[in-house]
C-alpha cells in the first residue's frame, strides 16, 4: 500500500506596483473651502486613467472630487462632470488654455492652480 501525500501549495500575493505621478495642486478664491481648508495639496496619482490611457486634467478633478474634495457641495467645483466656469487653471504658471484645457497630460512635478473668480458680493 502506497501512502500519498498532498502538498498544498499556498497562493502567493501578488503585488502590483502602479506607477504614480507626484504633483502639487493649489486652490485660491475661495475653493480651498472645498479642499479641507487646504490651500495646497501634494498628490500622487496614477500615471494612467481607466482606460490606461496618460492621466489629464479631466482626469484630476474627477480625481479630485473623489478623493481629496471633503465637502460635499461639488457643484461650486464642477458642473456636468466637467470644471465649472469662473474657476481659472494654470498649469506650471500658464493658462491651460494653452496646454489644451481637459486633454493635457499631467507630468510629474506639475503644479495645478485652480482660481476661483466667483465671489459673493
Amino acid at each position: 500500500m502506497s501512502t500519498m501525500q498532498e502538498t498544498e501549495k499556498s497562493p502567493e500575493a501578488v503585488v502590483v506596483e502602479i506607477p504614480k505621478l507626484s504633483i502639487v495642486v493649489e486652490f485660491t478664491g475661495g475653493l480651498e473651502m472645498l479642499f479641507s481648508d487646504q490651500r495646497r495639496h501634494s498628490l500622487s496619482i496614477p500615471v494612467t486613467n481607466k482606460e490606461g490611457k496618460p492621466f489629464t486634467i479631466a482626469d484630476l478633478i474627477e480625481h479630485l472630487c473623489n478623493h481629496t474634495m471633503k465637502d460635499t457641495r461639488k457643484e461650486l467645483f464642477v458642473l456636468d462632470d466637467h470644471l465649472r466656469p469662473g474657476i481659472l487653471v494654470l498649469i506650471n504658471d500658464a493658462d491651460w488654455e494653452l496646454e489644451g484645457e481637459e486633454a493635457y497630460e499631467i507630468q510629474a512635478g506639475d503644479n495645478i492652480l485652480f482660481v476661483s473668480t466667483l465671489h459673493g458680493g
